[in-house]
């Protein structure tokens, strides 16, 4: 599970005072600290604290606007369905990240549409028609109030190009003023991604300076670093901790270790039925697939599983993301569909297929596939070449390289779902929803249906590979939309598939036969994160943090990874320090091995997911968890 950055810290000491704000100073902010910065002052200036939720529509149009977004009420439905009961902070930033604010340049485009003359203004009536009757349609009191500005208008004209000066100016001063409130607040001053966290009580009562924390990253040696301080980094921050639990696992290679999943006897009898789907990894690193019902109509005995889905043409070739670990986990649906029993999920593993058996009463379960996060991450490593997806011949009619035809027909069974070499409407809106956000309704379908070749009501893949040359006509050759269809999907520009992983699950009944059908794609959080929390309850070793017994660190370990849950029992919120640091071949889904989280009060969180480097060596997990005072 990929968790926002958005309640992370990490930290090292270097002398100086809090109240020249050294770290601004001698540090300049990166974009990713501001970018968190304007998230933590435009939510504080709706609530009274990060660990707050968003509980309302309204409460995140309000938001939104603060952060200088002017969201349509299409963009807030998007993020706020009948479903939603609530986001908290990281479903913010994460909505900030996607949503980002319109430029000038934007604006003004939008505005020469209507500008006959060319001339930077806009009739009055013109605009009524505009604002009135297109889009998102606003009433005529909410008209009058922008033609009724003295500084835009004149002569039953509107000045656009003032007015969208004017936008900005009113949007960054806004800004300003949220972030110069957060400033002021020192009682506000809480936890962010690295770039400063409230200052530690001094026990001392003269003037010593406090350090200032800064984002620890890779290239830092992810150590403490004390400047004039010439003893321990790690016993110069002790002082810090008030107390701290560690636990080390020793793990063994998986190639030497038995196969634990094996198929039940009598498979070959049970009725099985299949479903792809995919990970895609979005641009701030969360992941997000698809979620599947299933029905069960009478208790049978089953046997589920997932695994990476190869696309690969050539044999002994294997796409690169079959080392992408995958499972399932299963919830089973009751009176109230917010409130989810989990049953089980697919800890057993056999090579690259993760599975679960058992017995399973009559009833609707929901699927929801999950995945570490520790080796589905974002490339690093830039492209030098662009792929070619177009050209045109001697008479000038455009093609599709054959390259790029090779990824759409990947792309084409990834999309497949149910894998019987069509397209349905269903799977197409999977695809349309992810590469354009939005859905393709029963005319335009229809529309489709008479122009590309169709087979029982469903879109060939010649049909899709004539929908894409489509596109391409239709932008005279010009790859960008092309483009965003692919880096949608996960491909870079050199057509490799690095940021997504397709995957395939396989459900055996022996009593009946299973159904299953793909119905969201959301991220891996909320559901899923509850889940993941109640099953390393369940099986995980505890220890309480020495000294504080409401601060509990949870430990499972499966097959192939582990994962670490904090619980807070108690009525404050409290800040876990943690440090992988003396781990041997170990990697973990944030890419640090130092950072801090935040637990809400009466609450549980995955803190970490861990998994082998390199699965051929033995691997050791050495984790110091510290209670920050």
């Amino acid at each position: 599970m990929a968790i926002s950055p958005g309640s992370d810290a990490a930290f090292s000491s270097q002398n100086s005072t809090l109240s020249e704000s050294p770290r601004t100073k001698k540090f300049p902010l990166t974009e990713e600290e501001i970018f968190y910065m304007n998230c933590r002052a435009a939510y504080l200036s709706v609530f009274k604290s990060s660990l707050e939720n968003i509980i309302s529509k309204d409460q995140l149009y309000l938001a939104l606007q603060h952060a200088g977004r002017n969201p349509s009420q299409k963009t807030v439905n998007k993020y706020w369905t009948p479903q939603t009961a609530k986001l908290n902070f990281d479903d913010f930033c994460i909505i900030l990240r996607k949503e980002k604010p319109a430029s000038k340049a934007e604006l003004l485009k939008s505005f020469k549409q209507l500008d006959v003359n060319e001339d930077g203004f806009i009739l009055h009536t013109d605009l009524y028609k505009l604002l009135t009757k297109r889009g998102e349609k606003m009433t005529l009191e909410e008209v009058n109030a922008i033609i009724n500005l003295a500084d835009v208008n004149a002569d039953g004209k509107f000045d656009y190009i003032k007015f969208c000066k004017l936008y900005m100016t009113t949007n960054e001063q806004c800004l300003k003023t949220t972030l110069e409130k957060l400033e002021v607040d020192s009682k506000l001053r809480r936890q962010q991604f690295g770039s400063y966290i409230e200052g530690f009580p001094e026990r001392d009562p003269s003037p010593r300076p406090k350090p200032s924390p800064r984002i620890v990253r890779k290239t830092d040696q992810e150590t403490f670093s004390n400047k004039g301080d010439t003893r321990s980094p790690l016993l110069a921050t002790t002082r810090k901790f008030k107390t701290s639990v560690s636990f080390t696992i020793t793990m063994g290679a998986n190639s030497n270790r038995n196969s634990k999943l094996t198929e039940p006897n009598s498979i070959k009898e049970w009725q099985c039925v299949q479903s792809k789907g995919c990970f895609f990894l979005e641009e701030d690193g969360e992941i997000i697939s698809h979620q599947y019902r299933m029905q069960i109509a009478q208790r049978s005995m089953v046997y589920l599983t997932i695994k990476p889905l190869n696309l690969s043409q050539v044999e002994g070739k294997p796409s690169p993301w079959l080392s992408v670990d995958t499972a399932l986990y299963i919830l089973k649906e009751n009176e109230n569909p917010t409130n989810l029993q989990l049953m089980c999920f697919t800890e057993l593993r056999n090579r690259e297929v993760f599975g679960w058996t058992g017995e399973l009463g009559p009833g609707i379960y929901w699927l929801i596939p999950f995945t570490t996060g520790c080796r589905l991450r974002k490339e690093i490593q830039p492209i030098t070449e662009e792929a070619q997806l177009v050209y045109r011949d001697e008479t000038g009619e455009l093609f599709l390289t054959k390259e790029f035809r090779s990824t759409l027909s990947d792309i084409f069974e990834v999309i497949d779902l149910d894998g019987n070499g069509l397209l349905s409407l269903e799977e197409y809106n999977f695809f349309e929803l992810r590469t354009s956000g939005e859905k393709c309704d029963e005319d335009a379908w229809a529309v489709c249906r008479e122009n590309f070749d169709t087979k029982k009501n469903e879109l060939t893949r010649q049909g899709f590979m004539d929908l894409n040359l489509m596109e391409a006509n239709d932008r005279e050759g010009d790859p960008r939309d092309l483009w965003v269809t692919l880096l949608s999907m996960g491909y870079n520009k050199a057509l490799e598939l690095t940021e997504a992983c397709p995957f395939v699950i396989d459900v055996y009944a022996d009593k009946c036969k299973p159904r299953i059908k793909a119905v969201h794609m959301e991220p891996c959080s909320g559901q899923l994160e509850k889940a993941v929390c109640k099953s390393v309850l369940s099986k995980g070793d505890a220890k309480v943090m020495d000294g504080n017994e409401n601060v509990i660190v949870h430990t499972h370990k499966c097959d192939t990874w582990i994962t670490s849950v904090i619980e807070n029992k108690s009525g404050d919120k409290v800040i876990i320090h943690i440090n992988n640091e003396l781990s041997k071949n170990c990697i973990n889904n944030r890419g640090l091995n130092i950072f801090a989280v935040e637990v809400a009060p009466k609450s549980t969180m995955v803190c970490q997911h861990v998994m082998p480097l390199n699965e051929r060596q033995e691997w050791i997990y050495y984790c110091v968890y510290s209670l920050i005072s």
